[in-house]
Protein backbone atom coordinates (compact mmCIF):
# COMPACT_ATOMS: atom_id res chain seq x y z
CA UNK A 1 0.00 0.00 0.00
CA UNK A 2 1.28 3.67 -0.57
CA UNK A 3 0.24 6.79 0.19
CA UNK A 4 -0.92 9.12 -3.16
CA UNK A 5 -2.62 12.32 -3.53
CA UNK A 6 -5.69 13.04 -4.80
CA UNK A 7 -8.55 12.71 -2.48
CA UNK A 8 -11.74 11.57 -3.77
CA UNK A 9 -10.22 12.22 -7.23
CA UNK A 10 -7.60 9.70 -6.60
CA UNK A 11 -9.31 6.65 -7.74
CA UNK A 12 -10.09 6.42 -11.68
CA UNK A 13 -13.66 7.86 -12.87
CA UNK A 14 -14.24 10.58 -10.69
CA UNK A 15 -14.28 13.81 -10.51
CA UNK A 16 -15.16 17.01 -8.04
CA UNK A 17 -15.50 20.72 -8.04
CA UNK A 18 -17.17 23.67 -6.10
CA UNK A 19 -19.11 26.75 -6.53
CA UNK A 20 -19.98 29.52 -4.41
CA UNK A 21 -23.68 29.79 -4.10
CA UNK A 22 -24.01 32.49 -1.61
CA UNK A 23 -25.74 30.46 1.26
CA UNK A 24 -24.12 32.68 3.64
CA UNK A 25 -23.79 36.28 3.21
CA UNK A 26 -21.14 36.94 5.14
CA UNK A 27 -19.00 33.83 3.77
CA UNK A 28 -17.01 34.90 0.49
CA UNK A 29 -15.14 31.43 -1.06
CA UNK A 30 -17.21 28.61 -2.33
CA UNK A 31 -20.24 26.61 0.11
CA UNK A 32 -21.17 23.80 -2.48
CA UNK A 33 -19.57 20.81 -3.58
CA UNK A 34 -20.01 18.35 -6.31
CA UNK A 35 -18.51 14.66 -6.51
CA UNK A 36 -19.33 12.86 -9.31
CA UNK A 37 -19.05 9.17 -10.70
CA UNK A 38 -18.19 8.64 -14.31
CA UNK A 39 -20.34 5.34 -14.17
CA UNK A 40 -23.03 3.38 -11.29
CA UNK A 41 -21.19 2.87 -7.79
CA UNK A 42 -22.05 0.50 -5.27
CA UNK A 43 -22.43 2.78 -1.97
CA UNK A 44 -22.95 2.46 1.62
CA UNK A 45 -23.34 5.23 4.38
CA UNK A 46 -23.14 5.41 8.23
CA UNK A 47 -25.17 8.08 9.67
CA UNK A 48 -25.63 10.19 13.20
CA UNK A 49 -27.11 8.37 16.11
CA UNK A 50 -28.51 11.60 17.41
CA UNK A 51 -32.51 11.54 17.54
CA UNK A 52 -32.01 14.76 16.05
CA UNK A 53 -31.20 13.99 12.12
CA UNK A 54 -31.00 16.67 9.38
CA UNK A 55 -33.05 16.91 6.60
CA UNK A 56 -29.99 15.73 4.08
CA UNK A 57 -29.22 12.40 6.50
CA UNK A 58 -33.29 11.36 5.69
CA UNK A 59 -32.92 12.08 2.10
CA UNK A 60 -29.89 10.06 1.52
CA UNK A 61 -31.22 7.42 3.90
CA UNK A 62 -33.85 6.98 1.23
CA UNK A 63 -31.79 7.68 -1.86
CA UNK A 64 -28.96 4.63 -0.38
CA UNK A 65 -31.83 2.12 0.08
CA UNK A 66 -30.80 0.39 -3.27
CA UNK A 67 -27.17 0.43 -2.43
CA UNK A 68 -25.96 2.32 -5.89
CA UNK A 69 -25.00 6.24 -6.12
CA UNK A 70 -23.19 8.68 -8.50
CA UNK A 71 -22.98 11.79 -7.01
CA UNK A 72 -22.62 13.86 -3.85
CA UNK A 73 -23.84 17.29 -3.54
CA UNK A 74 -22.63 19.27 -0.06
CA UNK A 75 -23.34 22.66 1.53
CA UNK A 76 -22.09 24.93 4.13
CA UNK A 77 -23.07 27.37 5.60
CA UNK A 78 -26.46 26.13 6.68
CA UNK A 79 -26.86 22.24 8.15
CA UNK A 80 -31.11 22.17 6.81
CA UNK A 81 -31.53 21.01 10.48
CA UNK A 82 -34.50 21.25 12.24
CA UNK A 83 -35.47 24.12 9.58
CA UNK A 84 -38.57 25.22 7.68
CA UNK A 85 -38.91 23.25 4.31
CA UNK A 86 -36.05 20.84 5.39
CA UNK A 87 -37.04 17.37 3.12
CA UNK A 88 -38.38 19.75 0.26
CA UNK A 89 -34.94 21.68 0.10
CA UNK A 90 -33.17 18.54 0.15
CA UNK A 91 -34.70 17.09 -2.34
CA UNK A 92 -34.39 20.41 -4.58
CA UNK A 93 -30.71 19.83 -4.37
CA UNK A 94 -31.39 16.71 -5.33
CA UNK A 95 -33.09 17.20 -8.23
CA UNK A 96 -30.43 20.22 -9.38
CA UNK A 97 -27.35 18.39 -9.06
CA UNK A 98 -29.50 15.07 -10.63
CA UNK A 99 -29.51 17.80 -13.56
CA UNK A 100 -26.77 19.55 -14.00
CA UNK A 101 -25.41 15.78 -14.24
CA UNK A 102 -27.86 14.15 -16.08
CA UNK A 103 -28.55 10.99 -13.81
CA UNK A 104 -31.75 10.12 -11.43
CA UNK A 105 -32.32 11.85 -8.52
CA UNK A 106 -32.44 8.82 -6.55
CA UNK A 107 -28.73 8.49 -7.64
CA UNK A 108 -27.28 12.02 -5.35
CA UNK A 109 -26.22 11.81 -1.85
CA UNK A 110 -27.29 14.85 -0.20
CA UNK A 111 -25.28 16.43 2.66
CA UNK A 112 -25.73 19.89 4.74
CA UNK A 113 -23.10 21.54 7.38
CA UNK A 114 -23.57 24.90 9.69
CA UNK A 115 -26.19 26.58 11.24
CA UNK A 116 -29.01 24.78 12.61
CA UNK A 117 -32.21 25.95 12.56
CA UNK A 118 -32.10 27.71 9.50
CA UNK A 119 -34.01 27.74 6.24
CA UNK A 120 -31.75 26.61 3.57
CA UNK A 121 -31.65 29.18 0.52
CA UNK A 122 -31.78 26.23 -2.05
CA UNK A 123 -32.83 28.89 -5.13
CA UNK A 124 -29.34 30.24 -4.82
CA UNK A 125 -28.11 26.70 -5.11
CA UNK A 126 -30.24 25.98 -8.13
CA UNK A 127 -29.61 29.11 -9.82
CA UNK A 128 -25.26 28.70 -9.11
CA UNK A 129 -24.81 25.24 -9.72
CA UNK A 130 -25.10 25.35 -13.46
CA UNK A 131 -22.06 27.33 -13.19
CA UNK A 132 -19.57 24.94 -11.29
CA UNK A 133 -16.42 22.95 -13.04
CA UNK A 134 -15.65 19.60 -12.28
CA UNK A 135 -12.66 18.22 -12.46
CA UNK A 136 -10.25 15.44 -12.13
CA UNK A 137 -7.98 17.36 -9.85
CA UNK A 138 -11.07 18.90 -7.77
CA UNK A 139 -11.23 17.46 -4.74
CA UNK A 140 -9.15 19.96 -2.77
CA UNK A 141 -12.21 22.61 -4.25
CA UNK A 142 -15.20 20.64 -3.11
CA UNK A 143 -13.05 20.03 0.00
CA UNK A 144 -12.78 23.77 1.15
CA UNK A 145 -16.24 24.00 0.13
CA UNK A 146 -17.51 22.30 2.88
CA UNK A 147 -15.25 23.35 5.53
CA UNK A 148 -17.40 25.28 8.23
CA UNK A 149 -15.04 26.36 11.34
CA UNK A 150 -12.33 24.03 9.92
CA UNK A 151 -9.05 26.10 9.68
CA UNK A 152 -7.11 23.50 7.30
CA UNK A 153 -8.51 20.51 4.55
CA UNK A 154 -8.79 17.12 5.61
CA UNK A 155 -8.09 14.71 3.03
CA UNK A 156 -6.13 10.91 2.47
CA UNK A 157 -5.49 8.62 -0.30
CA UNK A 158 -3.69 5.31 -0.69
CA UNK A 159 -2.83 2.99 -3.50
CA UNK A 160 -2.96 -1.00 -2.95
CA UNK A 161 -3.46 -4.08 -5.41
CA UNK A 162 -6.27 -6.66 -5.54
CA UNK A 163 -5.34 -9.40 -7.83
CA UNK A 164 -2.83 -7.81 -10.29
CA UNK A 165 -5.09 -4.84 -10.62
CA UNK A 166 -4.65 -1.26 -9.25
CA UNK A 167 -6.81 0.13 -6.89
CA UNK A 168 -7.20 3.80 -4.99
CA UNK A 169 -9.40 4.82 -2.32
CA UNK A 170 -9.43 8.60 -1.51
CA UNK A 171 -11.33 10.79 0.79
CA UNK A 172 -12.12 14.17 2.03
CA UNK A 173 -13.87 15.39 5.46
CA UNK A 174 -15.06 18.38 7.41
CA UNK A 175 -15.28 18.60 11.03
CA UNK A 176 -14.03 20.82 13.49
CA UNK A 177 -16.56 20.98 16.64
CA UNK A 178 -20.11 19.10 17.59
CA UNK A 179 -17.02 16.50 17.03
CA UNK A 180 -18.47 13.22 19.08
CA UNK A 181 -19.32 10.57 16.39
CA UNK A 182 -21.82 7.72 17.14
CA UNK A 183 -21.10 6.18 13.79
CA UNK A 184 -18.61 8.71 11.41
CA UNK A 185 -17.80 12.11 11.75
CA UNK A 186 -19.52 15.35 10.92
CA UNK A 187 -19.22 14.87 6.87
CA UNK A 188 -16.92 12.26 5.12
CA UNK A 189 -16.63 11.17 1.66
CA UNK A 190 -14.85 8.41 0.06
CA UNK A 191 -14.38 7.11 -3.08
CA UNK A 192 -12.68 3.98 -4.31
CA UNK A 193 -12.38 2.37 -7.89
CA UNK A 194 -12.42 -0.76 -6.51
CA UNK A 195 -15.18 -3.48 -7.29
CA UNK A 196 -17.00 -4.58 -4.50
CA UNK A 197 -20.38 -5.31 -3.53
CA UNK A 198 -22.77 -3.18 -1.30
CA UNK A 199 -23.02 -5.84 0.83
CA UNK A 200 -19.45 -6.10 1.12
CA UNK A 201 -18.79 -2.07 1.08
CA UNK A 202 -21.43 -1.82 4.26
CA UNK A 203 -19.63 -4.86 6.19
CA UNK A 204 -16.31 -2.67 5.86
CA UNK A 205 -17.33 0.19 6.55
CA UNK A 206 -19.34 -0.03 9.34
CA UNK A 207 -16.51 -1.95 11.15
CA UNK A 208 -13.99 0.50 10.43
CA UNK A 209 -16.17 3.59 11.30
CA UNK A 210 -16.00 2.40 14.58
CA UNK A 211 -12.48 1.99 15.02
CA UNK A 212 -11.47 5.34 13.63
CA UNK A 213 -14.52 8.32 13.24
CA UNK A 214 -16.01 7.04 16.29
CA UNK A 215 -13.05 6.99 18.70
CA UNK A 216 -12.72 10.97 17.83
CA UNK A 217 -14.05 13.33 20.33
CA UNK A 218 -13.45 16.98 20.72
CA UNK A 219 -16.39 18.85 22.81
CA UNK A 220 -18.69 15.30 23.41
CA UNK A 221 -21.61 16.89 21.12
CA UNK A 222 -22.89 14.41 18.74
CA UNK A 223 -23.72 16.60 15.18
CA UNK A 224 -26.81 16.03 13.47
CA UNK A 225 -25.72 15.84 9.82
CA UNK A 226 -22.98 13.00 11.02
CA UNK A 227 -22.61 11.13 7.05
CA UNK A 228 -20.15 9.24 5.94
CA UNK A 229 -20.27 7.94 2.44
CA UNK A 230 -18.60 5.84 0.37
CA UNK A 231 -18.78 5.49 -3.18
CA UNK A 232 -16.81 2.45 -5.23
CA UNK A 233 -16.91 2.48 -8.75
CA UNK A 234 -14.98 -0.75 -9.96
CA UNK A 235 -13.01 1.08 -12.69
CA UNK A 236 -10.23 -0.64 -11.62
CA UNK A 237 -11.12 -3.89 -12.93
CA UNK A 238 -10.28 -6.31 -9.76
CA UNK A 239 -12.25 -9.31 -9.62
CA UNK A 240 -15.73 -8.06 -7.99
CA UNK A 241 -15.34 -8.41 -4.00
CA UNK A 242 -18.41 -10.54 -2.85
CA UNK A 243 -17.00 -12.52 -0.13
CA UNK A 244 -14.56 -11.44 3.37
CA UNK A 245 -11.67 -13.17 1.59
CA UNK A 246 -8.35 -11.91 1.50
CA UNK A 247 -8.84 -9.41 -1.07
CA UNK A 248 -11.81 -8.29 1.10
CA UNK A 249 -9.16 -8.14 3.93
CA UNK A 250 -7.08 -6.14 1.96
CA UNK A 251 -9.57 -3.53 0.67
CA UNK A 252 -10.37 -3.47 4.50
CA UNK A 253 -6.84 -1.96 5.71
CA UNK A 254 -6.76 0.86 2.63
CA UNK A 255 -10.16 1.90 4.22
CA UNK A 256 -9.09 1.96 7.55
CA UNK A 257 -5.73 3.88 6.76
CA UNK A 258 -7.61 6.76 5.15
CA UNK A 259 -10.10 7.12 7.59
CA UNK A 260 -8.08 6.63 10.14
CA UNK A 261 -5.45 9.50 8.53
CA UNK A 262 -8.83 11.88 7.69
CA UNK A 263 -10.14 11.06 11.92
CA UNK A 264 -6.81 11.94 13.08
CA UNK A 265 -6.96 15.34 11.27
CA UNK A 266 -10.56 15.68 12.66
CA UNK A 267 -8.94 15.47 15.80
CA UNK A 268 -6.17 18.19 15.12
CA UNK A 269 -8.13 20.63 14.15
CA UNK A 270 -10.64 20.73 16.45
CA UNK A 271 -12.44 24.03 17.29
CA UNK A 272 -9.46 26.41 18.84
CA UNK A 273 -6.92 23.52 19.51
CA UNK A 274 -3.29 23.73 19.55
CA UNK A 275 -2.35 19.80 19.71
CA UNK A 276 -3.32 16.48 18.78
CA UNK A 277 -3.89 14.37 21.43
CA UNK A 278 -3.44 10.67 21.64
CA UNK A 279 -4.42 8.08 24.12
CA UNK A 280 -3.44 4.84 23.54
CA UNK A 281 -4.84 1.83 26.37
CA UNK A 282 -3.13 -1.43 26.11
CA UNK A 283 -3.00 -4.49 28.16
CA UNK A 284 -6.99 -4.65 28.76
CA UNK A 285 -8.93 -7.38 29.11
CA UNK A 286 -11.18 -6.76 25.86
CA UNK A 287 -11.06 -4.29 22.98
CA UNK A 288 -13.77 -2.58 23.67
CA UNK A 289 -12.87 -1.85 27.17
CA UNK A 290 -9.29 -0.12 26.05
CA UNK A 291 -11.66 2.02 23.64
CA UNK A 292 -14.07 3.31 26.62
CA UNK A 293 -10.87 4.20 28.62
CA UNK A 294 -9.25 5.78 26.08
CA UNK A 295 -12.34 7.98 24.81
CA UNK A 296 -13.16 8.74 28.61
CA UNK A 297 -9.59 10.07 28.41
CA UNK A 298 -9.88 12.08 25.58
CA UNK A 299 -12.94 13.46 26.33
CA UNK A 300 -12.44 14.71 30.03
CA UNK A 301 -12.46 18.56 29.77
CA UNK A 302 -10.15 18.61 32.34
CA UNK A 303 -7.72 16.48 30.50
CA UNK A 304 -8.06 18.47 27.87
CA UNK A 305 -7.69 21.46 29.78
CA UNK A 306 -4.32 20.08 31.60
CA UNK A 307 -2.68 19.13 27.74
CA UNK A 308 -3.58 22.78 26.60
CA UNK A 309 -1.67 24.10 29.74
CA UNK A 310 0.96 21.14 29.65
CA UNK A 311 0.35 20.18 32.94
CA UNK A 312 1.44 16.57 33.53
CA UNK A 313 -1.86 16.30 35.76
CA UNK A 314 -2.27 12.13 35.85
CA UNK A 315 -4.85 12.19 38.55
CA UNK A 316 -6.98 13.30 35.88
CA UNK A 317 -6.29 10.83 33.77
CA UNK A 318 -7.16 7.89 36.31
CA UNK A 319 -10.42 9.72 36.86
CA UNK A 320 -11.77 9.63 33.61
CA UNK A 321 -11.12 6.10 33.31
CA UNK A 322 -12.97 5.74 36.62
CA UNK A 323 -15.96 7.25 35.46
CA UNK A 324 -15.57 5.72 31.89
CA UNK A 325 -17.72 2.72 33.78
CA UNK A 326 -15.02 0.43 32.25
CA UNK A 327 -13.97 -2.42 34.11
CA UNK A 328 -10.19 -1.94 35.17
CA UNK A 329 -8.21 -2.31 38.59
CA UNK A 330 -6.60 1.15 39.41
CA UNK A 331 -3.89 -0.69 41.36
CA UNK A 332 -2.66 -2.33 38.01
CA UNK A 333 -2.16 1.21 35.79
CA UNK A 334 0.93 2.67 34.63
CA UNK A 335 0.53 6.18 32.60
CA UNK A 336 3.11 7.74 30.49
CA UNK A 337 2.95 10.47 28.36
CA UNK A 338 5.29 11.03 25.39
CA UNK A 339 5.44 13.53 22.32
CA UNK A 340 8.49 14.00 19.64
CA UNK A 341 9.98 15.90 22.77
CA UNK A 342 10.35 12.46 24.74
CA UNK A 343 8.56 10.27 27.07
CA UNK A 344 8.25 10.00 30.99
CA UNK A 345 6.43 7.87 33.16
CA UNK A 346 4.52 9.09 35.94
CA UNK A 347 2.01 6.86 37.43
CA UNK A 348 3.02 3.21 38.14
CA UNK A 349 0.46 1.07 39.83
CA UNK A 350 -1.80 3.53 40.40
CA UNK A 351 0.46 5.57 42.27
CA UNK A 352 2.71 8.62 41.65
CA UNK A 353 6.37 8.64 41.46
CA UNK A 354 9.39 10.82 41.33
CA UNK A 355 9.21 12.65 37.49
CA UNK A 356 10.54 15.67 35.97
CA UNK A 357 8.45 18.53 36.57
CA UNK A 358 10.49 20.73 33.55
CA UNK A 359 10.96 17.29 31.60
CA UNK A 360 6.96 16.67 31.40
CA UNK A 361 6.34 19.90 30.57
CA UNK A 362 8.30 19.85 27.44
CA UNK A 363 6.82 16.85 26.28
CA UNK A 364 3.07 18.40 26.96
CA UNK A 365 4.35 21.60 24.78
CA UNK A 366 4.54 19.84 21.24
CA UNK A 367 1.75 19.97 18.73
CA UNK A 368 1.34 15.99 19.08
CA UNK A 369 1.40 14.28 22.54
CA UNK A 370 -0.13 10.75 23.36
CA UNK A 371 -1.11 9.56 26.65
CA UNK A 372 0.10 6.13 26.95
CA UNK A 373 -1.76 3.69 29.26
CA UNK A 374 -1.39 0.21 30.51
CA UNK A 375 -4.18 -1.44 32.69
CA UNK A 376 -2.22 -4.72 32.87
CA UNK A 377 -4.84 -7.32 32.82
CA UNK A 378 -4.79 -8.79 29.08
CA UNK A 379 -3.80 -8.28 25.42
CA UNK A 380 -6.43 -5.87 24.03
CA UNK A 381 -5.46 -2.84 23.13
CA UNK A 382 -7.29 0.70 21.53
CA UNK A 383 -6.78 4.34 20.64
CA UNK A 384 -9.00 7.35 20.95
CA UNK A 385 -8.19 10.37 19.30
CA UNK A 386 -8.98 13.92 20.73
CA UNK A 387 -7.59 17.65 21.29
CA UNK A 388 -6.74 20.28 24.31
CA UNK A 389 -9.59 22.64 25.34
CA UNK A 390 -8.33 26.18 24.66
CA UNK A 391 -9.51 29.78 25.69
CA UNK A 392 -10.86 30.24 21.75
CA UNK A 393 -13.20 27.04 21.72
CA UNK A 394 -15.40 29.25 23.57
CA UNK A 395 -14.42 32.44 21.84
CA UNK A 396 -16.01 30.24 18.58
CA UNK A 397 -18.97 29.14 19.63
CA UNK A 398 -20.25 31.84 22.03
CA UNK A 399 -20.89 33.48 18.90
CA UNK A 400 -21.49 30.62 16.36
CA UNK A 401 -25.13 31.51 15.31
CA UNK A 402 -24.35 35.19 14.80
Amino acid sequence: MKIIEGGVCAAQGFTAGSIRCGIKASRTNDDTAVIFSACECTAAATYTMNRVKAAPVYVTMEHLENGVARAIIANSGNANACAPDGMENARRMAKAAAKLLGVDEDDVVVASTGVIGQRLPVECIEEHLPEIKLEENGSEKANYAIMTTDTRTKTAAVEFTIGGKTCRIGGICKGSGMIHPNMGTMLSFITTDCAITHEMLTDALQENVRKTYNRVTVDGDTSTNDMCVVLANGKAGNELIDWQDEDYQVFCKALNEVNTRLARQIAADGEGATKLVTCTVSGSRSEETAERLAKAVVGSNLVKAAMFGADANWGRVLCAMGYSKAPFRPEYVTVAFSSPAGSITVCEKGEAVDFDEDAAKKILSENEVTIAINVNEGEDSATAWGCDLTYDYVKINGDYRT
